[in-house]
This record gives structure tokens, sequence and C-alpha cells, in this order.
């Protein structure tokens, strides 16, 4: 915290150093930009957003592609762009500590919304044979704020940026509703394509040889899962005990294949699969998107659907 104090700090100091002409900037931009300005902090937050806004307005990404959001840090360019937008969408939680430390000092008359706010807000778990980080790391329970990675979820959010931007501009409302539904509607169908994949599934069971993400997803499917660490942990090398405990797991039950996470260097996974010979699959948190994959036009149902194809074959 101190560190996100000092940081604040020399955001403000660096601000003021740029005088009045830069604020008028900030504003001049603002006035010539026909429609809403919106700035999101993560890759979900931004596609969500980018869909439901449409023509009218302009949606931009504060956390670069790839980028670790617990170990960003904003500039005071990323300042006046938050001052001069209408809406903030973020996520919340520990991994957006630095903002709510940048909002404290900001200016304007923007809303904020945050992702972990519309929806029911889960608790990471300690699993049998989850390698213990919390000791630690310190301080107890966390939440786990990958709150989108259930469709459901990410339909009541994506309500709720509609909303937002229907207060802020009236005229587009309609335009708003209409994409939101709609996009609703593929979310409806994603969620329908998980339901049946489970159904079909022999196991109820998922393996992650790998951080984990995911409880909203399995919450909402009535999976129970396995898996190295906790949701959110930091990188760490697993212990003997745990890579053995998810081994005798995925013999005893027969698992085909173990999950990974995007931006996993997949030794873990490399070294169940080598031990009982079943496979892995990537199953895409959304979290962030690499620069390239967003240049290709990666999207959430786009990496979502991948996911349902991961998942079929993981419960056999």
């Amino acid at each position: 915290m101190k560190r996100l104090s000092a940081l604040f700090l020399a955001l403000l100091l660096l601000t003021g150093l740029c005088g009045c002409g830069a604020a008028e900037d900030a504003g001049e931009e603002k006035t010539e930009h026909s429609g809403l300005r919106v700035v999101t902090t993560i890759f979900p937050a931004y596609d969500f957003t980018r869909v439901i806004c449409g023509e009218r307005g302009e949606v931009t990404l504060l956390v670069p592609p790839g980028a670790e959001t617990h170990s960003f840090e904003p500039t005071p360019q990323d300042l006046r762009r938050i001052e001069s937008c209408d809406l903030l969408v973020g996520n919340g939680g520990e991994s957006e500590a630095w903002l709510d430390t940048l909002l404290d000092g900001a200016e304007g008359g923007f809303r904020t919304l945050r992702m972990l706010s519309c929806v029911d807000a889960l608790e990471e778990e300690e699993k049998e044979g989850m390698q213990d980080l919390h000791e630690a790391e310190g301080d107890g329970p966390e939440y786990d704020e990958h709150v989108w990675t259930s469709p459901r979820n990410a339909a009541a959010i994506c309500r709720a940026i509609c909303a937002e931007l229907c207060a802020l501009d009236g005229e587009g409302a309609e335009s708003y509703r209409a994409n939101c539904e709609r996009y609703c509607a593929e979310l409806e169908k994603l969620d329908a394509a998980f339901r049946e994949t489970v159904e079909k599934g022999r196991l109820r069971t998922l393996v992650f040889a790998d951080r984990f993400p995911v409880r909203y997803f399995v919450e909402e499917y009535g999976l129970d899962y396995y898996a190295a660490f906790p949701g959110c942990a930091d990188d760490a090398e697993p212990s003997a005990r745990t890579v053995a405990f998810l081994i005798d797991r995925v013999r005893e039950q027969r698992i085909p294949a173990v999950l990974y996470i995007e931006y996993s260097d997949q030794k873990m996974a490399d070294v169940v699969c080598e031990d009982t010979r079943c496979g892995k699959c990537l199953f895409h948190s959304c979290h962030t998107v690499s620069a390239a994959d967003l240049a290709e036009g990666a999207t959430y149902l786009k990496l979502m659907w991948s996911n349902v194809e991961s998942v079929r074959e993981a419960l056999g």
C-alpha cells in the first residue's frame, strides 16, 4: 500500500507539472468526440462494453494486452484518460487495488462500474491436494475475481453495463439495449452448450494442473475439481506432493485430459501427462489476451467456445 500511495503522489505531481494546457487538451478531446468515452481496465470489460456500445462511443482498454493486472502500474496519461471519460468499467478486488488508489484523487464527473459487484462473489477455496499459498501470501481468504467465467454472470455484467450507458446517453438507449440483448442471446447459446457438454460427459470432475481462476464456472455447472493452486496465486513451483496428488486423481478417475490456463508454461501439465498418458487442453480464463490475439479478433465468445471443446475432452 505504501508503494501505491507513493505512486499516486507521483502521478499527481506529474499531472500538475503538465500544467493547464494538458487539462485543456483532455477537455477538448472529450468535446471533439461525438459519442461516449468509456475506459475499461481488463479484456472482459472491454469486450462486453465494445459490443454493447457499438458505434455510439469509444471504448479503450487501460491494462495493455497480455499484462498482469496485479502488477500494473498506471501512468499520468492513464489518470488523464480516466478523468476525461464518461464511464469507467473495472473489475474490482485486490488485483485492482491500484485503481482504487488512483480514483481517490481523480477529478471529473465520470461514472464507475465494477464487475465484481454485479454478481454474488465467491471466495477462493483451499481444496484437498492444493498447494497452500495463503500462509506465504498472508491475510486469509480472497475472492475469486474471475466472475465472467460463468456465461450467466457475463450476461448479468452486460446488462449492468447497458444500464450505465443508457443512463449516460438516453438517445442511444434503444441501440444499447438491442445490442445487449443480442449479445445475451449468444451467451445463452454458450451456456446451453456447456450444460449439454457436462450432461453428456462421463465424469463430473475437472483437473487443473495449474492455477484455478474458474470457480464461478464449476459452480455454475455443478462440477467438482482438483487444482494445483488457487485462482490468483503468484507463480510458484508446485511441490512434489501436489503433483503426486494430481497424478493419483487422474489415474483413479481415469481423467482423459488435464487443463491448463493461458500463459502457463505447462510444465506441471506435461509432468502429469507424461506419468499418466492423459492429454492436456487449454482452458482460457479470458482475463487477458495477447496484443496479437486482440488484433486478430479474439473475443470472449470465441475463447469460451474453445473452452467448450476443452471441457468436452476433459470430461470424457
